[in-house]
């Protein structure tokens, strides 16, 4: 049972606490190539340093594999959310303008912009105006992410992430 109540007396203070708070409730779920952009965008802005990054440290870094990374990562510099710099002291970085982004715009160049339009049911005509049984608790928990989102930019995050000090990498206890 979704219980919108619980959420009422707890501050969410990451994406990442809205995302696991929708997740466990409505069973939304973002693909692991978007899951690893996200955590990939996110770790360079709070990163210390503005220098790049090679694939090779992100993915020890984040625990992803190399490989799958690097596509993620080249995808993200194709479509200008991330830069990238060439040759023996290359890798990946965020410019001012990058920085300057919304993660939205990470999510949908990987999932596309229908993430926060599909149906949880997956039922094809899905709509406020011919909704499933799910459609508009579920609507209520993905438009509030997305307003937070898209309305905070990557080097706000960046800098929460920073100043609660929340956790990008898996952590052994």
């Amino acid at each position: 049972m979704i219980r919108p109540e619980i959420y009422a007396d707890k501050e969410l203070t990451s994406q990442k606490d809205v995302l696991l708070a929708i997740t466990k409730e409505v069973n939304l779920k973002f693909s692991k190539s978007c899951e690893y952009a996200m955590r990939a965008v996110l770790y360079m802005a709070s990163a210390q340093s503005n220098e790049t990054v090679g694939v090779e440290k992100l993915s020890e870094k984040l625990e992803i594999p190399r490989h799958f990374l690097a596509k993620i990562l080249q995808q993200l510099s194709r479509h200008h959310l991330i830069s990238s710099s060439k040759g023996r002291k290359g890798g990946f970085y965020l410019s001012k303008e990058n920085a300057n982004k919304s993660l939205i715009s990470v999510i949908e160049c990987i999932e596309g912009p229908q993430v926060f339009k599909e149906c949880v049911l997956g039922l094809d005509n899905c709509s406020n105006d011919k909704p499933c049984p799910y459609h508009h608790v579920v609507k209520k928990f993905r438009d509030r992410f997305y307003r937070l989102i898209q309305n905070e930019t990557i080097a706000e995050s960046a800098e929460r992430i920073k100043a609660l000090d929340l956790k990008l990498m898996n952590i052994e206890e």
